[in-house]
């Protein structure tokens, strides 16, 4: 049997490193640690354990999530996406208020947000002028590569 240290070790190492999921096998034994999807915030990290001589185990939590997750509506605008996987940050600071809220003017150039990926702080810009429509994520919350971070409505550009 695998040590739980070790198991907890890589754990760790999953949520700092903003890896979405990882499969260790040691002798006979396998562990497979996965993020649940974006839209299951509740419980970050499931994990399935089970013999390699066994049929392999699959977290049902994270299928059934998977499962039952809507599709997220197709929403006009300029989708901004994420750049990296990590932690989504509306403000510089705890008490800071938001860079952009929905309904706010944004030019080409001004920070949207940050995402901080191994303890690095990566400022968000617009790409484009318009109208915040949307803003997809919540603070504090896991992103992934390509995920849409926030809406921007081009047809009230300055």
């Amino acid at each position: 049997m695998m040590d739980i240290r070790k198991v907890k070790k890589l754990i760790e190492l999953l949520d700092e490193s903003g890896i979405a999921e990882i499969e260790i096998t040691e002798g006979e034994d396998s562990v497979r640690i996965s993020r649940y999807s974006q839209n299951a915030p509740a419980a970050p990290v499931a994990m399935s354990y089970a013999p390699t001589t066994a049929a392999p185990a699959v977290a049902p939590a994270a299928v059934a999530a998977a499962d039952i997750a809507p599709a997220e509506p197709e929403e006009e605008g300029f989708l901004v996406p994420a750049p990296m996987v990590g932690t989504f940050y509306a403000a510089s600071s705890p008490g800071a208020a938001p860079y952009v809220q929905v309904g706010d003017r944004v030019s080409e150039g001004d920070t949207l947000c940050i995402i901080e990926a191994m303890k690095m702080m990566n400022q968000i810009d617009a790409d484009v002028s318009g109208v915040i429509k949307s803003i997809r994520v919540q603070n504090g919350e896991a992103v992934e590569y390509g995920q849409t971070l926030i809406v921007i409505d081009q047809r009230h550009a300055d």
